[in-house]
């Protein structure tokens, strides 16, 4: 199965109108990123506090499919891949009841910090990416037996 996270929304998520705030959602789904990446046993504080090597996200894409109201609980699919030896790109499928109700994409480059310049990907992210590459691979192949 891809890696799924869970969040109720809450009042601060929402605008005026009382939906969630389209800036907001990217930041459920940063959560869930930091979550899978726990989840994969690499040490949060060590990750985003490396002063060697640092992953800033340089696209970010949200398709917003139904409104999403304080309270709504969400589960957030995310699926990872890598796109060439310094980047790789996040798919994330919000749902809400088993109806898709946002899609989005964030793409990270590796870099080094101190020269700002891209480098590869270290060797534990290649393993998360790996990881959940197998897990969405797998949960794909599934869903197709269950259709046929």
């Amino acid at each position: 199965m891809p890696f799924t996270y869970k969040r109720s929304v809450r009042f601060q998520d929402t605008d005026a109108a009382g939906v969630v705030y389209f800036a907001n959602i990217l930041g459920i789904c940063h959560e869930a990123y930091e979550e899978s990446l726990e989840a994969a046993g690499i040490d949060l504080k060590a990750f985003f506090s490396n002063p060697a090597v640092a992953f800033p996200i340089v696209h970010a894409n949200v398709d917003f499919l139904r409104p999403i109201f304080c309270g709504d609980k969400l589960l957030v699919n995310l699926m990872p891949q890598k796109l060439g030896g310094e980047k790789f790109e996040i798919a994330y499928e919000i749902s809400l009841a088993d109806v898709l109700v946002a899609k989005a994409i964030t793409r990270h480059v590796c870099i080094d910090v101190s020269s700002r310049s891209k480098q590869e990907l270290p060797g534990e992210i290649i393993n998360w990416l790996e990881m959940n590459r197998r897990d969405t691979e797998e949960a794909e192949r599934r869903k197709a037996r269950e259709t046929m």
